[in-house]
């Protein structure tokens, strides 16, 4: 350990019994009465010396007033370097900034409220590649611009949301509107996979309604389809019983307001009952007279087969 270092962590003498010097430019700079007592010092290298002063000040708890004095080499005169208030170990300090992007929460936006978006959002890409041409799927290649003056079209370089006009038949701008495509930029693959997962958390097939639905939704009829990529697995609820009712729902998610739920297959019908009990069968005690094979009154010898 060298000698500077030594003497800097050592306080000056001078310096450290300037502690009237010290409260007295607190005392200035503070307002009356918040100034407390000493607090102890601190040696900040050679003949430089802070004193602590309690600081009575409301709402600040813990904070204290810093007053750095120095004097030259070989001088015995101590002056006022800086004051300062600084907060203590156990000061009471505000929660550290966050920007607003990572404040942000959904639902926190209201009427008249707008929400920049930021250039580089990862959420969204180009709805359409280059400024002067066309991609070289589109309708407007360069045959297209060969073909300007002879067809009295326009192609038009920039992007279509910055025109003003409607653009004119044949332009790019105008081919893109015709095709739905009228969009600086678009859904980008990692904001569909963030809206999909926020989506089916919401309404996927985990959530209680789900796991307690008589079927899903991608058999019920309330279930309105949507376009694009996202279509694929969802959709968006019209039943307005349904907890989900305007919502992007999944095609998993399922509750019991499901189209085919109330159609419910008829109970069986009993058998007819084999006795009747609302009819009385007779029982006769004795054989009636004529239930046998011969009559009544015939000779026994005139019986060809005998009495049964």
């Amino acid at each position: 350990m060298s000698a500077a270092t030594t003497r800097s962590r050592t306080p000056d003498r001078l310096c450290a019994e300037a502690v009237d010097l010290a409260r007295s430019a607190a005392e200035e700079a503070a307002a009356p009465g918040v100034v407390g007592e000493h607090a102890g010092l601190l040696s900040e290298g050679d003949r430089v010396v802070t004193h602590f002063f309690e600081c009575k000040e409301l709402g600040y708890r813990g904070w204290r007033w810093a007053v750095t004095v120095a004097r030259a080499s070989r001088a015995k005169l101590v002056t006022l370097d800086e004051v300062v208030l600084l907060p203590g170990p156990d000061a009471l300090l505000a929660p550290e900034w966050v920007p607003w992007s990572e404040r942000l929460r959904p639902g926190d936006m209201g009427p008249g409220d707008l929400l920049p978006t930021d250039a580089e959002d990862l959420r969204l890409e180009p709805g359409f590649s280059g400024e002067d041409e066309p991609v070289p799927s589109s309708v407007v290649s360069e045959e297209m611009a060969e073909l300007v003056e002879a067809e009295d079209a326009e192609v038009t370089a920039g992007a279509p949301a910055n025109l003003l006009v409607a653009p004119s038949r044949g332009s790019i701008a105008a081919v893109a509107e015709e095709l739905g495509m009228r969009r600086a930029r678009v859904l980008s693959r990692y904001g569909l996979h963030i809206a999909a997962d926020r989506w089916e958390e919401a309404y996927g097939a985990k959530t209680p309604m789900a796991q307690a639905a008589p079927a899903s939704c991608v058999t019920c009829g309330f279930l309105a389809p949507i376009g694009g990529s996202l279509g694929q697995a969802f959709g968006v609820c019209a039943n307005e019983f349904s907890p989900a009712d305007g919502r992007v729902v999944s095609l998993t998610y399922g509750c019991g307001g499901h189209s085919e739920a109330a159609v419910m297959p008829k109970p069986p019908r009993p058998a007819p009952p084999v006795i009747d009990e609302t009819r009385v069968d007779p029982f006769p005690l004795r054989p009636a007279a004529d239930s046998g094979s011969v009559l009544v009154g015939a000779d026994e010898d005139s019986a060809e087969l005998g009495h049964s």
